[in-house]
């Protein structure tokens, strides 16, 4: 037996021999293919990039829409952009739209640190065939710890115009989440929904007002003259766009929320202070002539969201109210130009700027006044079946200048005398302005990445008036009467009808 279990354990040593000969002669075995591995942590579409712990999800949309009425040529300014009424207006426009973005995340000892950005085009024609053609790029910012730094949205934000309406900029809010807006914010939870962020911001900017030409004989800095509009009126500088006298940024808008976020909806209180900083006195700039002192201007506002599942899986109503004092471009984020349109002999107008100044001497010149504005937004999304959805949204603006801010732009707008503290206004001159509308939309998600939808938007502009009698100066002349042909040119108010489309489509969901 002894003899059988030698030879068979020598025989079993040669094969393993013999085998790890010829293994020797094989080509080396390659390291298995890395495929690309679904990424569940962050949610659908999110896959591993290969060799790293990365999640990465690449999505994207493209828009087309289509306008009709007043829309002035702009699907984004509207009908009270500069709008001359005239025979070169178009009241019809095509624009398409299309994005792709990136969204890559991965875990850190202080948790998830994501970056994002979002690039795209835009496309918009007015029967030219010569369509502007806009690169564009609405998101690029960091996320990590609690911090997001980059182009991202403000953090003064509740109010979604986007979740109600198509015409963003047609009625106004303080929202920035279409085109993105410079942060560099801290976010702080606590728990329970409830969280605070404190973020700088760049500066949200209408014009500053330098009223010292008038009375100089030189242009004044910031656009202001109203008549403009009306074709074949001779003289007066246009009221848009408002590029004004505003100093190089010193600082950025201090932002600062206190948000809860619940089941049943949630709320926001907001506020912003926000650096209002001249350049010099007199319409051209000279630093022997000084300047105004630098000040301070605020916002403050509340919003609210409120779920109604009672009514309809997917209805909300949501609400939000703002006030300020210098810094009217939380209220009129797009359009934050001045607003105006003609119509035959009529023409409506309102200034809009943050602070008004002026002066030609030492003696006569003034600080820096802040307007005041508040406005309100609100809306309603019912849906009839999970598939169709309408929203009914409405919105409210009011625009108030201070006496010797009211006196100034007077004497600019050729109704008026005197210059800085010594400026008076003529009888009937009253820069105020209000603005209003009301627009439904209605949408079909015809799948769960495509939808099509129409929207009726009605709006009016009440306007500031130059005189008694309502009827417009020519600040070209010695306060000669605007007129067209044998006709007056009056202020009054304007309002203005518009109708849109929409098809979009989402690459992921």
């Amino acid at each position: 037996m002894k003899m059988v279990k030698s030879l068979l354990l020598g025989s079993a040593a040669g094969l393993v021999a013999v085998t790890a000969g010829q293994a020797a002669d094989l080509p080396v075995k390659a390291k298995p293919v890395e495929y690309v591995k679904v990424c569940s942590l962050y949610g659908a579409g999110f896959y591993y990039m290969p060799g790293t712990d990365i999640c990465l999800k690449i999505g994207g949309w493209v828009r087309a829409e289509a306008a009709f009425g007043q829309i002035n040529g702009s699907m984004t300014w509207g009908p009270f952009n500069a709008n001359v009424n005239q025979r070169g207006t178009s009241n019809a426009a095509f624009r398409a739209r299309g994005y792709i973005t990136a969204d890559a995340r991965n875990q850190t000892e202080y948790g998830t640190v994501r970056s994002y950005i979002a690039v795209g085009l835009s496309t918009n024609d007015t029967g030219l065939q010569v369509a502007s053609l806009v690169d564009s790029a609405n998101r690029a910012f960091v996320q990590w710890a609690g911090m997001t730094a980059g182009l991202a949205q403000s953090f003064y934000d509740y109010y979604s115009v986007p979740a109600m309406q198509y015409r963003g900029g047609y009625l106004p809010a303080s929202d920035t989440g279409d085109g993105g807006w410079w942060v560099w914010a801290y976010t702080a939870q606590f728990g329970n929904g409830w969280s605070a962020t404190i973020s700088e911001e760049s500066r949200r900017t209408t014009q500053i007002i330098d009223t010292a030409g008038a009375v100089a004989g030189a242009a004044s800095t910031g656009t202001v003259t109203p008549g403009s509009f009306s074709s074949g009126v001779s003289g007066g500088a246009s009221l848009f766009p408002a590029a004004g006298a505003y100093g190089g940024m010193q600082v950025g808008d201090i932002v600062g929320n206190l948000r809860l976020d619940q089941a049943w909806g949630g709320f926001q209180i907001m506020g912003a202070a926000h650096e209002v900083n001249a350049t010099y006195y007199g319409a051209t700039p000279n630093v022997a002539n000084g300047h105004p002192g630098d000040t301070w201007g605020w916002a403050a506002g509340a919003g609210v969201k409120i779920l109604f599942p009672s009514i309809a899986q997917g209805d909300f109503f949501q609400a939000q109210f703002n006030y300020t004092e210098g810094a009217l471009r939380y209220i009129f984020n797009t359009p934050n130009g001045n607003w105006g349109a003609t119509s035959g002999a009529n023409e409506s107008y309102g200034v809009l700027s943050d602070c008004i100044y002026g002066g030609t001497t030492a003696a006569n010149e003034t600080s820096c006044g802040l307007t005041t504005a508040y406005g309100f937004n609100a809306g309603f999304e019912h849906y009839w079946t999970p598939d169709w959805h309408t929203s009914l949204y409405g919105a409210w603006y009011n625009v108030k200048y201070g006496s010797s801010s009211n006196a100034m732009l007077c004497v600019m707008e050729g109704n008026g005398t005197g210059a800085g503290t010594t400026a008076a206004a003529g009888a009937g001159c009253n820069n105020n302005w209000s603005d209003w509308g009301i627009g439904t939309r209605t949408q079909w998600n015809v799948t769960k990445t495509f939808y099509l939808g129409v929207e009726v938007l009605y709006s009016q502009l009440k306007s500031a008036t130059l005189n008694s009698t309502g009827t417009l100066l020519n600040t070209a002349g010695a306060n000669s009467v605007v007129s067209i042909g044998s006709a007056n040119v009056n202020s009054s108010s304007q309002s203005a009808w518009t109708f849109s489309v929409r098809a979009h489509r989402d690459f992921v969901p």
